[in-house]
């Protein structure tokens, strides 16, 4: 199969593939930047124009415009995606290096978990967000039979641990009884 031909980068066109990228996904201007850093890479490999220099003055002006008319917002992306994986199950920690690795400042990260605390019914903390990932995964207490809970104790706390939760929460979530005795905990915690 043929590998599709990258087209020459003008201005026009890259307001349109900006558009176009965000119609179909939300983003934060530094993602949005490594997008189209990355289609004007390919049309001076493929073409040899534009100039970087220029090209990167393009990107600039088109965020900025962006910016202004309202289609990029990254206080408002990093909101939303702080709510969604937390409600996922993300450790905080873990929430915070994914919109840095988007590109969110960390002013507007800082701002979106304060408005997540605001907004939350229980305190925010690593507790409740283990406890929704264990719940979705079937880990620990959420399994139906007792003794495939303690054969897989290990796989469950690597998966707690690869989700970014500490070894005290992990071992909070896993030793506890039953569900209820889970959702005791959250009560406590209100």
């Amino acid at each position: 199969m043929q590998r599709k031909r990258p087209k020459k980068i003008t201005p026009q066109y890259l307001e349109r593939a900006a558009v176009f990228y965000l119609e179909r996904y939300s983003s934060s201007a530094g993602n949005l930047r490594r997008v189209l850093d990355r289609k004007v890479r390919r049309s001076i490999q493929e073409h040899g124009t534009p100039e970087p220099a220029e090209a990167a003055g393009w990107i600039a002006a088109l965020i900025e415009k962006l910016q202004r008319n309202g289609l990029l917002n990254d206080r408002s992306y990093a909101e939303t995606k702080v709510r969604r994986l937390y409600a996922e199950g993300k450790a905080l920690g873990r929430i915070r290096q994914t919109l840095a690795a988007k590109g969110v400042a960390k002013p507007d990260i800082d701002a979106a978990l304060e408005r997540l605390q605001i907004e939350a019914d229980i305190p925010v903390s690593d507790l409740p967000a283990a406890i929704s990932y264990a719940r979705r995964r079937k880990l620990g207490p959420f399994r139906t039979d007792p003794a495939e809970r303690s054969a897989m104790r290990q796989k469950d706390m690597g998966a707690l641990a690869r989700r970014g939760f500490s070894q005290a929460v992990t071992m909070t979530v896993l030793g506890a009884a039953d569900q209820e005795a889970l959702e005791e905990l959250l009560h406590e915690q209100e």
